[in-house]
């Protein structure tokens, strides 16, 4: 167990003494609290390490005032150690050992270890929704990202997407829980006119730059246009947005990427009628340019981006095709191949991809077909899998499955302790946080365009 000011029932600085306090022949903890707390070390666990129990204080007087510091010595030569307890009005008290609390045998034993209940998957450290109960009626459209006070989420919200009460909120994580969501887009154009929101996109650039927020407004998507909105607190809270050059759109749902030259890659597309076409943007010294292979074979939107060796950039697709279209570039996004099938299923729904930092690349999406004209497929069950290359993908979880219901629009990042966060749309009602270990992933099968290996 590890001792710090709440467990040890104190404010600031653990105080404490080792001593052998029962004479068992081991060492125990004495800590500051009302007098002191007693800590026995109960049995040996493995691996140089001891089992801990809190047994309680060992005197019945409070002479803390805040707090304590406790130590020992055996005045009496007795063989047992007595107790002597600073305190913060300057004096000390003394209790011999005879004195003390004494607590049954039972008390002294260690309780039975928990059952623990396997993870679902292997890999898998947490799952929780970043709230329980919003101001709005639904939400979509999740975006993460982690800055040097910790983690902050955002998506969109309203009474339901398209309507113009839809706007963009965020939550940060102060390491112990999630805070209130607030909202910081509403749309208002002026006081007869409001449209609403879409997909934010967070990115926290290195350094002390301000945490990105990118965002869409609009009627619908024909007709959106991008914005950007700066937080200086590290998502504390965000400043006026600033609307993106004339042609520029932004990133449309998927992070960017930071190419060599330092220049920020952002994958974007449009959905115009029925050409839905993708597109790059870059960001170099403050400038953007764009762009836009005229030859698009599928119809496609929304890409996500995998790093590979070299300048070596794959684009991953959803589409109107019942598959995940892919393509590459191999001068830092100046340039893009053929779109091609890439042998996975798409339900006509977003996709997130992520490069870890061993090089292997996760995706997060539906494994589940799309048909007819558009593609659109069910989002009842949303997937993880993995790839060393980018075109062959292995099975490595079910992340969230039901007989009806959406698991949909995925977001994911490794942050630095090497963890893969991600979270997602549930059920168009909460935002599912989930965090999982890469190091204790268990790839299965190889995959393809049929059903999800059971």
């Amino acid at each position: 167990m590890r001792l710090n000011a709440a467990t040890a029932g104190g404010s600031g600085r653990v105080k404490l003494a080792v001593v052998d306090w029962d004479k068992d022949g081991r060492l125990d903890i004495l800590t500051n609290s009302q007098n002191t707390t007693w800590w026995r070390n109960c049995q040996d666990a493995g691996d140089g390490k001891v089992i801990l129990k809190k047994i309680g204080n060992l005197a019945k007087r409070n002479v803390s005032g805040h707090t304590s510091s406790p130590t020992v010595c055996d005045f009496d030569k007795n063989g047992k150690p007595d107790l002597i307890v600073g305190s913060e009005n300057g004096r000390l008290y003394f209790i011999k050992h005879e004195d003390c609390v004494s607590y049954p045998p039972s008390i002294l034993q260690p309780r039975k270890p928990k059952e623990v209940t396997p993870a679902r998957f292997s890999g898998l450290i947490s799952e929780e929704f970043i709230f329980q109960n919003a101001p709005h009626k639904e939400c979509h459209a999740s975006t993460l990202a982690q800055t040097s006070r910790g983690l902050v989420a955002a998506w969109f919200g309203g009474t339901k997407e398209k309507n113009p009460d839809v706007g963009i909120w965020s939550s940060y994580h102060d390491g112990k829980r999630w805070s209130s969501s607030r909202r910081w887009a509403d749309g208002l154009q002026h006081k007869n006119l409001r449209y609403p929101c879409w997909n934010p996109v967070l990115y926290q650039p290195e350094g002390n730059e301000p945490l990105m927020l990118f965002f869409k407004i609009g009627p619908n998507p024909q007709e959106w246009w991008g914005e950007l909105m700066l937080s200086y607190d590290r998502g504390r809270s965000f400043q006026s947005a600033q609307r993106l050059p004339e042609g520029i759109d932004g990133p449309v749902r998927s992070k960017p990427i930071r190419l060599e030259n330092g220049a920020l890659l952002f994958p974007s597309s449009t959905e115009h009628s029925d050409d839905w076409r993708f597109h790059f943007e870059k960001l170099n010294n403050g400038e953007w340019s764009r762009v836009e292979p005229q030859q698009q074979l599928f119809q496609v939107i929304q890409p996500t981006l995998l790093n590979h060796p070299g300048q070596r950039i794959q684009a991953l697709y959803r589409s109107k095709h019942g598959a995940i279209i892919t393509n590459e570039s191999k001068d830092g996004g100046e340039s893009w191949s053929a779109l091609k099938k890439l042998g996975l299923p798409n339900n006509n729904s977003g996709i997130e991809g992520l490069t870890l930092s061993d090089g292997r690349h996760l995706l997060l999406y539906n494994h589940l077909g799309g048909q007819g004209n558009n593609g659109w497929g069910k989002r009842h069950a949303i997937h993880l899998a993995i790839s060393d290359d980018g075109i062959v993908w292995k099975a490595l979880a079910v992340i969230e499955k039901a007989t009806e219901g959406e698991f949909s629009y995925p977001a994911m990042i490794q942050t630095k302790d090497g963890l893969v966060h991600m979270t997602y749309t549930w059920n168009r009602k909460r935002v599912k946080h989930v965090v999982i270990d890469p190091e204790n992933l268990k790839p299965g099968v190889a995959l393809n365009e049929e059903a999800w290996p059971e």
